[in-house]
């Protein structure tokens, strides 16, 4: 295991060489797929039957998230009728009651996968995954304005 934290680490270290234009999504969801296998020291089993479940909540939540950001990017404030604003607000409260109706769904599969406290665990990997590529990420900024 420490072999695979220290192998894990190596890579970040790697990446974190290039600039920030080439680590795209699909390095860093590489990088976060290995942190959370490991720190959740899956088996082929679980593995099996977690991936397909994160993925397509991901996947979900990525296009609500776009779906959200639309909505917010295509409103003028100063053109925007009282009406127009009360009916995006409307949609904007869809799109939140979507996403917390996705991520409750999203629980209830991952309870027919794994435990209650693996969950948690999963949970507190993923935070510690973006705690890490945050401070990357400041990292690599203060060496670009040096």
């Amino acid at each position: 295991m420490k072999k695979t934290i220290i192998t894990f680490f190596a890579l970040l270290l790697s990446i974190a060489t290039f600039s920030q234009d080439k680590l795209d999504k699909d390095k860093i969801m590489t990088l976060k797929v290995a942190f959370i296998t490991e720190n959740l020291e899956l088996t082929t089993n679980e593995a099996q039957k977690f991936w397909p479940i994160y993925n397509a909540f991901e996947e979900a939540q990525d296009r609500l998230r776009d779906a959200a950001h639309a909505l917010r990017k295509n409103a003028n404030t100063e053109t925007l009728t009282e009406t127009e604003a009360k009916d995006l607000l409307k949609q904007m409260q869809d799109n939140n009651i979507k996403r917390i109706q996705l991520y409750n769904n999203y629980l209830e599969d991952l309870q027919t996968v794994f435990t209650a406290k693996k969950i948690i665990k999963l949970k507190e990997t993923e935070d510690n995954f973006r705690k890490k590529m945050f401070e990357e990420y400041k990292k690599r900024r203060k060496k670009n304005k040096e």
